[in-house]
């Protein structure tokens, strides 16, 4: 795929551009993920995981959580927005943290489910895998070093 360098400048110049708007989270990718009940969502993700509520719409519409300069939409079930259906995986979370053998044991008190203890990995990172209670798969990522991505057969494509 041949991508216009004009595009790409455009691009890497986003965040200078973007307009602040105190009605959405200042992150530049916000994922969007579907709950049965928002409430308890956003009281189980705050428990478990971290996050700190930004703004409801609603009682049970929609919620803004934030972590970091990170944030996450939960949104409510209508039409055809539903949460993962039991043994089916549609997407992962990655989210990072200072601690992960903390942050683990942290959720794992509120009921997350542990798919992978925190393991070390050659490309610098500790990660552990959870899924939460409606079935969303989450990913959370501690830096140990930074690696360079060649010292682990990775190869660096882009700016960053």
């Amino acid at each position: 795929m041949v991508v216009s360098s004009s595009w790409l400048a455009a691009r890497d110049k986003l965040a200078d551009v973007l307009r602040p708007n105190r009605s959405i989270p200042q992150a530049t990718v916000i994922p969007v993920l579907i709950y049965p009940d928002v409430r308890e969502a956003v009281a189980w993700l705050c428990a478990a995981f971290g996050f700190t509520e930004r703004l409801r719409i609603g009682e049970t519409h929609r919620s803004q959580l934030q972590f970091g300069d990170g944030a996450v939409i939960i949104g409510d079930v209508r039409g055809d927005r539903r949460p993962p259906r039991s043994g089916e995986v549609t997407h992962s979370v990655t989210v990072r943290v200072a601690d992960a053998r903390a942050h683990c044991e942290q959720a794992r008190a509120h009921g997350a489910r542990i798919l992978m203890e925190p393991t070390d990995f050659e490309y610098g990172e500790r990660q552990y895998n959870s899924e939460d209670f409606s079935g969303h798969q989450w990913t959370f990522s501690q830096t140990l070093a930074d690696v360079a991505p060649a010292q682990w057969g990775g190869v660096l494509t882009g700016s960053g």
